[in-house]
């Protein structure tokens, strides 16, 4: 991840806006981060996934802050698919589908 002060994102725009079609470009202002340029080019996944590289970059979980994380997105994840109404082997199937 690239990262550029406010001063140099305002005074090399166009080289921010290039440099984030390849990776995201992390602003700071006073040595504190306050935005993240992400491109989508195009594909709305691939920008979640940056904008994911970025968060975990910014505020990496440990030990058990990561499980406790996990277990909140798997259970969230878990009652939306039953809401859906997905079973098990549907969730499966979607899973291994994406391989």
């Amino acid at each position: 991840m690239r990262t550029m002060t406010s001063l140099e994102a305002q005074n090399h725009f166009g080289e921010m806006i290039d440099t984030s079609q390849r990776e995201p470009v992390l602003i700071t202002r006073r040595g504190r981060p306050v935005s993240v340029v992400i491109s989508p080019n195009g594909d709305a996944k691939e920008a979640l996934f940056q904008f994911m590289k970025v968060v975990r970059e910014l505020a990496p979980l440990h030990g058990k802050e990561a499980s406790n994380a996990l277990a909140d997105v798997l259970s969230r994840i878990g009652h939306q698919a039953k809401a859906e109404g997905l079973t098990e082997a549907d969730i499966t199937r979607l899973v291994n589908d994406t391989k």
